[in-house]
């Protein structure tokens, strides 16, 4: 064999090393971010219908919520929060209307005591995402909600649905931190 042959099946070699690398670290990305995005990710490629602006988006997002002091709650806080939590759903039956804006403020509340910035809701949704994905829809739904109530277009049927999205994320946001802090103290 020629050394320009020897030469051109080590350049086709490390072509195909050089791709095949590519696709195992584009595979292992998307695997990732699948597993830890959830419903996100679908949720997040439906909207830009393209996989490596979707992955970005997400790995940018990742990135922004490490970067903030996201902390578990505080025992105290936490059964604040719930016995808060307990007064609205009481509160449901008599004034459901009340009810809702009072659970959308709490999940606000509980947001910000544990370090998520929460002016913006559309960036609110998008950081909760990161650590919990499969109820970021949730809230969602009930914030949409919430906002066909605040244009008097929400039934007393609607309103319930809120409650029990904004319910689905109260028990995540608490209930999980709960369970971080019981493997810590095991781990």
């Amino acid at each position: 064999m020629s050394g320009t042959a020897i030469l051109a099946i080590i350049v086709i070699a490390i072509v195909i090393i050089g791709a095949a690398a590519v696709y195992v670290h584009q595979f292992s990305r998307t695997k990732r971010l699948r597993q830890r995005f959830g419903p996100e990710y679908d949720r997040t490629l439906k909207q830009t219908r393209d996989r490596r602006e979707a992955e970005a988006k997400l790995q940018r997002l990742e990135k922004r919520v490490e970067r903030l002091r996201i902390h578990p709650l505080e025992p105290t806080e936490r059964a604040r929060f719930e016995e808060a939590w307990r007064g609205i759903q009481a509160r449901f039956v008599d004034n459901p209307k009340g009810a809702l804006i009072d659970a959308d403020r709490l999940i606000g509340d509980v947001m910000s005591a544990e370090g998520y910035p929460v002016l913006d809701f559309q960036q609110r949704a998008a950081d909760i995402s990161v650590d919990h994905p499969n109820v970021a829809e949730s809230y969602r739904e009930g914030h949409r909600i919430a906002l066909l109530h605040a244009q008097g277009r929400a039934s007393t049927e609607d309103l319930r649905q809120a409650m029990i999205h904004y319910r689905t994320l109260f028990d995540d946001l608490v209930g999980q931190q709960e369970q971080r802090e019981l493997s810590g103290k095991v781990g």
